[in-house]
């Protein structure tokens, strides 16, 4: 049979070791959330330099004249999904409607 002496020895020994367990997970945690590498913010809609640059095309097609590189993209994807690019395309859709 254990002695009380040793009992309390034995719940120290654990707590002592418990406690450094702990402790020691948690520095391995910050640790790695401290070197945890991210990536540039590549996403258009959120670069203030896209939207003051002019279209790259701009040279090349008239009707990319006048616009910035982003104001280009959104043209891109209205003719894509076939969006109206003037208000006589769009009048005439809204008069076939009728």
């Amino acid at each position: 049979m254990m002695t009380k002496s040793k009992k309390k020895k034995v719940v120290l020994g654990t707590l002592i070791s418990t406690g450094g367990a702990a402790l020691a997970v948690a520095a391995y945690k910050k640790k790695r959330k401290a070197s945890f590498k991210v990536r540039p913010d590549t996403d258009m809609r959120n670069s203030k330099k896209i939207d003051q640059v002019e279209s790259v095309d701009a040279d090349k097609a008239r009707d990319e004249e006048g616009l910035t590189q982003y104001d280009s993209v959104l043209k891109s994807d209205w003719v894509a999904n076939g969006f109206p690019q003037t208000h006589m395309e769009l009048e005439e859709l809204e008069s076939q409607k009728k």
